[in-house]
């Protein structure tokens, strides 16, 4: 819908105004910015690391545990199919623990230096 209103006294435009590059390399070289990318860091490698290496187990036991992986669990269920399902939880929930990881401690550090950085410009 749009409207016959003229924009907001003062300013032309209703973006708002862009930091310069000085800005922005001073932003990326703060403790404050170290620590967001700390924060990050040590949440997403360790999980990226672990669900490599179990999805890569995964893939073994598929191609050289054959016995292991035909047991059966329940009626037609084997093990692979038990292990295949559990790649799909282990995904969901990596995504929400990143979430809550995210909405806790990158969200309010990340707003932050928006924030700094808005109010300097």
């Amino acid at each position: 819908m749009a409207t016959d209103a003229p924009p907001p006294e003062g300013r032309s435009d209703t973006s708002p105004a862009q930091p310069t590059t000085e800005a922005f390399n001073a932003v990326q070289a703060s403790a404050e910015f170290a620590d967001l990318r700390r924060s990050f860091r040590s949440f997403a490698f360790p999980l990226t690391l672990a669900f490599v290496t179990w999805y890569l187990l995964y893939v073994l036991l598929c191609n050289y545990a054959g016995g292991f992986m035909s047991i059966k669990v329940a009626g037609n269920i084997n093990m692979a199919l038990v292990l295949g399902l559990a790649q799909f939880a282990t995904t969901f929930l990596i995504a929400v623990l990143y979430s809550r990881h995210a909405a806790t401690k990158l969200d309010p550090k990340a707003e932050a230096i928006k924030s700094r950085m808005e109010a300097d410009v």
